[in-house]
């Protein structure tokens, strides 16, 4: 985007207001009735005594027999994974107050139909078991646990944060099925996560997107469907001199350094709290192997001729035995660029243009080629970018073919005459971009990440959604994204989960 219209949307940015969207699912759900076993402590959902007492506490108990441990679920309709659960008096499981806040109380209360008495049940793996989920209100978002994660029999229920762990997690052995299983997923796998980048590694999918603040995060499932639950840790606090604030379009690529490999994580942020003036790329080394950290700061990977211009969306390139770096800036339009590293976090050399924006559809509200992504398949590489101004609903996806000669000369990459991924107005999926690519669990499927607006009127903001799809490849060798696929629509998880 341009300089000026980067401030203007950023700053819209910061006053937008964040708000909890719950994607609707569409398969249909069946009812059903089941104990519930916490898989910390092996306890049940309980109502005490059988009370029939409107506002009796529910608790995780020692599993027995007992009809105050059964527990009824009533699919909402025109939902796929969303119910109402009741309780032997016939009273429904409720939030109390219908809270939001950490640790309020899980009651029993009269069914009155809303929101905090309707309960998505989101699929969490877990290792020899099955039928085993989060139990996420709709009402605030967050999930059913004993207090504190406690495994001891008699712990009073309350609501926190969503987790694939610390008492978070339920087996309903007796669910039978319809809406979201542990082999399907849906959209979006994140509420608040423009610029997304998502890397499986040794059994769990890792996920970081813009926070827009001071603060770097991760989010850790071992399914796809467990992200949309995951809670977002702080894995880095940004400070002087490495950028004080404003951390977006954040990447982490397993590299080789000095003492081996090392997760690099590579982010843009200012040089004080939204001063987008003065925004630069940056990176972050992990001390070992796990993608979540810790980790350490590194350098300002800045040019080493042009070290006070504006630089975004920062990339890897890894291509005949040497290493690149991707990334944008402004000359008046803004076009992506490359520039040669000796290693991760060292320039070797000035960058160089590599693509601009030319054709109509890449300056629907600016002149924009941002976001270079690298695609690498059957000896061929692909840059994919994203073109347009990312406050349009025709932010949308480019891409260049790597021809052979020098990388660092625009005249070896071939940029595709149509866009390769864009709006779809019957999906209701506006402004798909800012993309990054992994592999499924087992390696045999290439999929994608992307984040976009479930409306033409969604701008530049922490309201864009995260999402994933599955892509394919066409005869010539050429990858073929599809079609966005619409929100809330179960999908089939990735290969080897």
């Amino acid at each position: 985007m341009t300089r000026s219209r980067c401030l203007s949307a950023l700053i819209a940015l910061l006053t937008a207001a964040v708000a909890l969207l719950v994607a609707p699912p569409a398969s249909a759900a069946v009812t059903f009735a089941s104990t519930g076993v916490n898989q910390n402590g092996g306890n049940c959902l309980d109502l005490p005594g059988g009370s029939t007492a409107d506002g009796a506490r529910l608790r995780a108990l020692a599993c027995t027999s007992g009809a105050n441990q059964s527990f009824g679920y009533t699919p909402v309709a025109g939902t796929g994974d969303t119910y109402t659960i009741t309780t032997q008096s016939g009273q429904c499981v409720d939030v109390y107050g219908a809270s939001t806040a950490d640790d309020a109380a899980i009651i029993q209360w009269p069914c009155h139909g809303g929101t905090n008495q309707q309960w998505r049940l989101a699929p969490v793996a877990v290792s020899g078991a099955d039928k085993t989920f989060n139990l996420v209100s709709v009402g605030s978002g967050k999930c059913v646990t004993p207090s504190g994660g406690s495994p001891d029999s008699g712990t009073a229920l309350v609501q926190l944060p969503c987790a694939a762990a610390n008492g978070r997690v339920w087996r309903l052995p007796a669910f039978s099925g319809g809406g979201t299983s542990p082999h399907t997923f849906a959209n979006p796998l994140s509420q608040h996560g423009p610029d997304p980048w998502l890397t499986y590694y040794n059994g769990s999918y890792y996920l970081a997107t813009t926070t827009w603040n001071s603060t770097v995060t991760m989010r850790r499932a071992s399914t796809l469907a467990g992200l949309a639950t995951a809670t977002d840790q702080v894995i880095f606090n940004l400070s002087r001199p490495n950028g004080a604030g404003t951390m977006w379009a954040p990447e982490f690529h397993l590299l080789d350094g000095p003492d081996g490999k090392r997760w690099y994580f590579y982010y843009t942020a200012g040089r004080e709290p939204y001063d987008l003036g003065t925004q630069r790329i940056h990176v972050l080394e992990s001390a070992g192997l796990d993608p979540m950290g810790p980790y350490s700061f590194k350098a300002d990977l800045l040019d080493p001729a042009q070290d006070d211009t504006w630089e975004l969306d920062p990339s890897i390139l890894r291509l005949n035995g040497q290493l690149y770096l991707l990334g944008t800036f402004y000359n008046g339009s803004q076009p992506m660029f490359i520039r040669p590293l000796s290693n991760p976090w060292t320039a070797s050399g000035t960058r160089r243009v590599l693509s601009t924006p030319t054709y109509s559809w890449e300056t629907v509200g600016g002149a924009v080629n941002e976001g270079g992504e690298v695609l690498q398949h059957g000896g061929r590489t692909f840059i994919v970018y994203s073109a347009s101004h990312c406050s349009t609903p025709d932010y949308k996806l480019g891409m260049l073919t790597y021809n052979g000669g020098d990388p660092l000369s625009s005249s070896s990459w071939v940029k595709s005459p149509n866009p390769v991924f864009q709006r779809s107005n019957a999906g209701g999926v506006y402004g798909p971009g800012h993309n990054g690519f992994f592999k499924s669990p087992d390696g045999t499927e290439d999929w994608m990440v992307y984040h976009a607006n479930d409306s033409a009127g969604g701008g530049c903001d922490m309201n864009r959604t995260t999402r994933a799809q599955k892509f394919t490849w066409n005869a010539d060798g050429t990858p073929n994204f599809g079609t966005p696929a619409t929100l809330g629509v179960p999908l089939t998880s990735p290969s080897g989960e």
